[in-house]
């Protein structure tokens, strides 16, 4: 029986797609992907969101990179606009609001840097969360072992009692391999069907006409 859901926050319940968001600006296939590894896929971004490196000091890198490879305005403009893409996706809430109702509890587990998690932070949603793991925290992140091993050991969690869903399948797999449930995010809907497949409905009991004479009497 399950008891815990666990979500990655980028690409899941905030949105996270560097390859949309790079076709968006550019329109140009082969651009797009220098400019994705100078940067969302660089090491520097890597270690950024590890804590291994500050903001500034992952942007210098990837500027002075940039600068090199002849893309320093467009690797600019990315850094300066890319936190557009944090957006809060209001169907992911939802779930995770109805799984609060049937009181299973709701946990992160995120690859992120400090500053971007003091951003959603700050967002409505966040006292939904029992709790989390954040790389910046470990200096470590997803798919190792032990962002995922610490996440159970800090909230007493039973792997076997725990679903965890991330839009990486690399990510995904590392929890099956640790024997947490895992489900591929590819949208809410999608969500929706494979938590129900494992036994958890979240749609709302309807009020039935005896229902109603009952409240009534």
């Amino acid at each position: 029986m399950y008891k815990n859901i666990v979500f990655d926050l980028g690409g899941v319940v905030v949105g996270f797609d560097p390859l949309n968001y790079l076709a968006d600006r550019f329109c140009d296939e082969a651009l797009e992907q220098e400019l994705f590894k100078i940067t969302f896929a660089s090491d520097h971004w890597r270690k950024m969101d590890a804590g291994e490196l500050t903001r500034e000091q992952a942007y210098a890198e990837m500027l002075h990179r940039a600068k090199q490879a002849g893309f320093f305005f467009e690797v600019q403009g990315i850094l300066d606009d890319w936190t557009s893409m944090l957006r809060t996706k209001s169907n992911v809430v939802s779930i995770i609001k109805s799984l609060k109702r049937k009181n299973y509890q709701v946990f992160y587990l995120s690859n992120i840097s400090r500053d971007v998690l003091n951003i959603i932070e700050q967002r409505d949603f966040w006292p939904l969360f029992d709790g989390g793991v954040a790389s910046c925290e470990l200096m470590v992140n997803k798919p190792s072992p032990l962002i995922y091993e610490t996440l159970l050991e800090r909230y007493n969690l039973n792997r076997e009692e725990t679903i965890f869903t991330d839009d990486n399948p690399i990510n995904v797999k590392a929890a099956y391999d640790l024997g947490i449930t895992a489900i591929q995010f590819q949208g809410a809907d999608n969500l929706v069907k494979s938590l129900t497949a494992y036994g958890i409905d979240l749609s709302r009991r309807k009020v039935t006409n005896k229902d109603k004479h009952k409240h009534n009497s």
